[in-house]
């Protein structure tokens, strides 16, 4: 399978971006979606979860409130639309599947999305 994320790019404190990730090559229906985030020097953090038919989702205390993600089953995409961006939000966002709605755990992961949060 393939997940491919858009939509990174530079932000002022406060502002919003939308990232989008295409999947292929799975079947996306049976697969929970993630994001992940890994700023520079620091780990891999988990940061939502969606379930398969976006019926639920799961997020980190750290972005709750502020960040939504969401899926189109029929489109076989992924959006995380992230507003009230702080600096400590400046990561590279990577999109993944995962049969398990654990954490950060995943199956497939693309190759990732930069998002600068700088004014």
């Amino acid at each position: 399978g393939q997940l491919v994320e858009s939509g990174g790019g530079l932000v002022q404190p406060g502002g919003s971006l939308r990232l989008s990730c295409a999947a292929s090559g799975f079947t996306f229906s049976n697969y929970f979606m993630k994001w992940l985030r890994q700023a520079p020097g620091k780990g891999l953090e988990w940061v939502s979860t969606i379930s398969t038919r976006g019926s639920s989702t799961w997020y980190a205390d750290s972005v709750k409130g502020r960040f939504t993600l969401s899926r189109d089953n029929a489109k076989r995409m992924v959006y995380l639309q992230m507003t009230n961006l702080k600096p400590e939000d400046a990561a590279v966002y990577y999109c993944a599947a995962a049969y398990s709605p654990a954490g950060g755990r995943y199956d497939a992961r693309g190759q990732g999305t930069q998002v600068t949060v700088s004014s």
